[in-house]
């Protein structure tokens, strides 16, 4: 008998994807001209900026440079330097370091990206708990769990990977833990949030109103508001419409002298 043949299984690709910084032309073509431009005196930028408008006339001829963001871009930056060394002393040289508005883009650069970094461990977290609250569902144990700051979108990945159905049993969860002020739901502040961040049915306990439209006979018999260990109320006897009732069964005289005829 011959073994079958195995293949090394694959690993998963993970369901968090790493933030990438945006491509900005526009901003390259800054840095090219910032890069070139180092070291470089009011003669020298006035030399390469005309060097730059000569090709922007040149990519304008064409159709597929017409619309060129980063040429523009670098030619708008020589611009920019030509004047900022045009208004400084005699023999200043270009030096981004010291350029002010190369320094303001690099922190908002740097921000940004801190941003992103922030934004990725907060999804990696979301991912994590959401299997450790799986894992709970699955042992039955999800009730003696303390929910932890950030459980709301916790819910909200639960819910996506049910393909959009809210988990009945992490919505009674948040609401008994909503109601018994259990973990993070300590704070008062947290309880407000969560309250706008759950759906009615688990952030409030639903109530029963017999003058509201939606009262029946079919409701009481089903659902009911009472307290814990009370017996449902006795439902009164259905009575049928007269305008629905089926006619009365014909007699049997009736029948007789219909057929003698």
């Amino acid at each position: 008998m011959t073994t079958p043949w195995r293949t090394a299984r694959r690993p998963l690709a993970p369901r968090v994807a790493a933030p990438r910084e945006p491509v900005d032309p526009a901003r390259i073509g800054r840095r090219v001209v910032q890069r070139r431009a180092k070291g470089m005196d009011a003669d020298a930028v006035a030399a390469a900026l005309e060097d730059a408008r000569f090709d922007a006339r040149q990519n304008s001829r064409h159709e597929d440079l017409a619309d060129d963001v980063r040429g523009r871009a670098e030619l708008a930056e020589w611009e920019r330097l030509a004047q900022l060394l045009a208004d400084a002393p005699s023999g200043t040289v270009y030096d981004p370091d010291v350029d002010e508005v190369v320094q303001a883009e690099l922190a908002a650069d740097a921000a940004a990206a801190a941003a992103r970094e922030a934004e990725l461990r907060e999804a990696m977290r979301i991912v994590a708990r959401a299997d450790e609250l799986q894992a709970l569902r699955d042992l039955g144990t999800l009730d003696k769990a303390e929910p932890a700051e950030g459980d709301e979108a916790v819910r909200d990945e639960l819910t996506r990977r049910a393909g959009g159905y809210v988990p009945a049993d992490v919505d009674a969860w948040l609401a008994h833990a909503l109601a018994a002020h259990r973990g993070h739901y300590r704070d008062p502040a947290a309880r407000e949030e969560a309250a706008g961040l759950l759906t009615p049915r688990s952030s409030r306990t639903p109530r029963c109103s017999p003058n509201s439209p939606a009262w029946s006979q079919a409701s009481t018999l089903t659902s009911w508001c009472s307290r814990p260990g009370s017996p449902p109320p006795n439902p009164k006897p259905l009575v049928r419409s007269p305008r629905f009732s089926p006619a009365p069964a014909p007699r049997a005289t009736d029948v007789a002298a219909h057929t003698a005829r």
